[in-house]
């Protein structure tokens, strides 16, 4: 009986340090001083190309919006994953049910860490774990260019999550895996002034590793599987490899992509179709020099495989 009640109590003490220490390594992280100092200004027009280049209408624009009702931001579109369905909320500068009343911390803060200004997580269905590359001047001009967009009043709906994904204090355990600062693909010293802005687009701001890239069993990202396709999050088709691998772009040019972007049509004449109408739409807002700086970066990038089951031949 003895040895039982001191097996049952370092049972508690174990589990009571565990929580404690869980407790810790789940906390929202905010950006620290150093960091915010490097905010800036921030300049409206320099922000508008961060605006496309990020992708912000895809998400946030109520879906099936044209022409400038694509910058009204009242968010809605359902995003169907294996853990649950994610509503991209209002982001318009309605002070409340968008971010009219956001500080420019707070935007920095939401991009760069995945913490809302309450202190709360965000899920990862918003792509921070990109974001978070992305240089603080940048957060900065996009925020002066979201100040010049409209308010738009109405709160898109909740998200629908069933256990344990509901519970937002897990998701500091993943960041704890997956949220850095650091570039996935490291190239050597020498590497062309091109390839390197285009890795900045592609991996921060433009977070194409988010849709084009496999996850694993936690949601997070498999980087030695980077750009090699993956099966859709919502479940519906594959996302396409872009590496110069088997069955990705190799066989495309540097003109190629960056006229795919700019166009949306494939060396094949074949157009742009899916999700990736959207993407391509805000491709085509960035300059000739950004998309070409993309083109360099997919030609640079390591091949791979696809990254996504094999497709059944139809009967």
């Amino acid at each position: 009986m003895r040895l039982l009640k001191k097996l049952v109590g370092a049972a508690l003490v174990l589990g009571g340090v565990g929580a404690v220490a869980a407790c810790f390594l789940s906390a929202p992280v905010r950006l620290d001083a150093e960091t915010l100092a490097k905010l800036g200004p921030g300049d409206a027009a320099k922000g508008k190309r961060i605006f496309y280049a990020g992708g912000c209408t895809s998400c946030h624009s109520k879906p099936g919006s044209q022409g400038d009702a694509r910058l009204q931001l009242v968010g809605g579109l359902e995003l169907k994953t294996p853990f649950g369905t994610f509503v991209p909320p209002n982001i318009s500068q309605d002070a409340k049910d968008g971010i009219g009343a956001w500080s420019v911390e707070d935007l920095a803060n939401a991009m760069l860490k995945g913490v809302s200004p309450s202190g709360e997580h965000f899920y990862p269905a918003f792509p921070y774990a990109s974001y978070a590359r992305m240089k603080p001047a940048d957060i900065a001009d996009l925020y002066a260019f979201l100040k010049t967009l409209p308010a738009v009043a109405g709160k898109a709906p909740a998200n629908s999550l069933g256990f344990p994904f509901n519970i937002r204090r897990g998701i500091g355990l993943w960041k704890r895996l997956y949220l850095s600062d650091q570039p996935v693909i490291a190239f050597p010293d020498g590497t062309p002034e091109p390839v390197l802005a285009g890795r900045y687009l592609v991996e921060g701001p433009g977070h194409c590793g988010e849709c084009h890239t496999p996850r694993d069993f936690t949601g997070g990202t498999t980087k030695s599987e980077w750009l090699a396709g993956a099966t859709a999050a919502e479940g519906k088709g594959i996302v396409p490899n872009i590496t110069p691998g088997e069955g990705g772009i190799g066989e495309w040019s540097q003109a190629d992509i960056a006229n795919y972007l700019e166009t949306g049509f494939t060396p094949d004449f074949d157009s742009v179709g899916g999700a990736m109408v959207d993407v391509q739409r805000n491709m085509a807002e960035l300059t000739p020099d950004d998309r070409a700086a993309i083109a360099a970066y997919l030609k640079a990038v390591p091949p791979h495989p696809n990254g996504y089951p094999a497709r059944k031949p139809a009967n």
